[in-house]
């Protein structure tokens, strides 16, 4: 009988994913959702940063797996990947609780009110460098046919093998044009945001 009832008290073992994922599930909604006052389009141009530098990130990373690189060059690769969909995501935060609020996992700030200009000139600092190295310089260098440095491109540089290679490279990187600007505009909508708040 006691045998019984300790095992109609526990939960069955397909249970337990279920609440491993339901945990992931919730941290990612708290992660995105949308604090009050944020607009549907605002909303979706944060969803969108990321997105704009999966491509590239992605298109890095077979090079980790080429033969003739060492084991630094490889983690560098990986590690640049990982770093640009860091920053990307952080977009999210000018739009979610988490770029108002010092989340509770965060020790000794936890539940501190962000200073908006904490948050607003590092974002705009990082929309004019964007903006500038992806929108701007990249685009200008493109045309012209040579590196950020000015030197002539390579005979094996991605944009200059032609056919699908080209094309794939110029897919993938593209979507960087966008990433500045819409942090830009993200980064003046928390501004508003903020200071509608206050006010």
């Amino acid at each position: 009988m006691q045998q019984q009832r300790i095992r109609r008290t526990e939960a069955p073992p397909a249970a337990r994913p279920r609440e491993q994922g339901g945990r992931f599930r919730t941290a990612w909604r708290a992660a995105h959702a949308p604090v009050p006052g944020v607009s549907r389009r605002t909303r979706l141009l944060a969803y969108a940063v990321p997105f704009t530098v999966l491509p590239s990130s992605l298109w890095r990373l077979p090079a980790a797996f080429d033969a003739g690189i060492g084991i630094g060059e490889r983690l560098y690769v990986v590690f640049l990947s990982v770093l640009s969909e860091a920053f990307a995501f952080t977009a999210i935060g000018l739009i979610a609780r988490w770029g108002e609020v010092v989340p509770a996992w965060v020790p000794l700030l936890r539940g501190r009110r962000i200073p908006p200009a904490a948050v607003l000139v590092p974002a705009a600092l990082g929309a004019t460098a964007l903006t500038f190295l992806w929108s701007v310089l990249s685009f200008v260098t493109e045309v012209m046919g040579t590196t950020i440095r000015g030197d002539a491109l390579s005979a094996d540089f991605p944009s200059q093998g032609g056919g699908w290679e080209a094309a794939f490279y110029y897919v993938c990187y593209t979507p960087l044009i966008l990433w500045g600007p819409l942090l830009a505009v993200l980064t003046v909508a928390y501004g508003k945001r903020r200071r509608r708040v206050r006010g």
